[in-house]
């Protein structure tokens, strides 16, 4: 019987300063990676794995989750790690030759659910997937967290009409709204983006919008679903959180701090631990 984990908003920002830290340290054995990215969604993803999603006793979950955007996989891979399901020795071989961890995730590596990165083809297979777990008959819920970027791409929408039009009450998904789609502000390059909640409404999910760096209202929202319809959260967040230098720089959504850079950023995560 699978339930509901209990929730510690206290444990959960240790768990991201700590999360945060090691991709830090892996920053360093390559010449970029998408930082920015994944420490903009790292309380979302966290809240999905040590929050939303039901375990058995035995550890499984009848829960998925897809990291649509996929360059966001640093924080998915680390928590993986952190669980268990990689390895650390693997993840120290993060996009080298002799790995199997790319700076998208690939299906088949371990905990990984689907090969994503191509932005726009997150959620049709999140779609797929929902609608394979109601034909089984399962209260199986599929998770997935996107990016502006790919919220711009017209399969997104195409995707968003199927799931409230076949009723897949059972996806939740998350907008890590950071306001940036690669090198440029969203509100700029796009401004007719916006507001985002009140579109995916006119589509027929459920929306809510959130602090996308409070771990505790990010569980909350989601618990208090009305599970009618298909639940959309936008989640305001800021790109390269938790570094002052990295917070809305266009430049840290791909590259590595330099030695200088990255003892700044260590001084400054050990400083919001204590």
């Amino acid at each position: 019987m699978a339930r509901r984990n209990v929730f510690d908003a206290r444990a959960a920002r240790e768990r991201c300063r700590t999360y945060r830290r090691r991709i830090l340290d892996i920053s360093q054995q390559v010449q970029a990676l998408h930082i920015g990215s994944a420490y903009s969604c790292t309380e979302i993803v966290d809240a999905i794995y040590h929050g939303l999603m039901r375990r058995n006793l035995d550890g499984t979950s009848p829960d998925t989750f897809v990291m649509s955007k996929g360059h966001g996989c640093m924080i998915q891979y680390v928590i993986l790690e952190a669980m268990g399901v990689l390895s650390r020795e693997e993840l120290d071989r993060y996009c080298k030759p002799n790995g199997r961890l790319g700076c998208h995730p690939d299906y088949g590596n371990p905990g990984i659910e689907a090969s994503t990165g191509a932005l726009g083809h997150g959620l049709s297979m999140v779609v797929g997937m929902a609608l394979a777990e109601r034909g089984r008959k399962t209260d199986g819920i599929i998770y997935t967290v996107l990016s502006d970027g790919e919220v711009q791409e017209g399969s997104t929408w195409e995707a968003v009409l199927m799931a409230s039009s076949l009723g897949l009450a059972n996806i939740v998904a998350f907008v890590d709204n950071n306001d940036f789609q690669s090198l440029g502000r969203t509100s700029e390059t796009h401004p007719s983006f916006y507001p985002l909640p009140e579109k995916f409404a006119a589509f027929g999910w459920e929306t809510v919008a959130v602090d996308g760096h409070d771990s505790g209202a990010i569980f909350d929202v989601v618990s208090a679903r009305k599970c009618q319809k298909p639940l959309m959260v936008v989640a305001k967040t800021t790109k390269g959180k938790g570094i002052s230098y990295m917070e809305n720089v266009p430049i840290w959504h791909y590259r590595s701090p330099s030695p200088k850079e990255y003892e700044q950023g260590v001084v400054e995560l050990e400083k919001a631990a204590s």
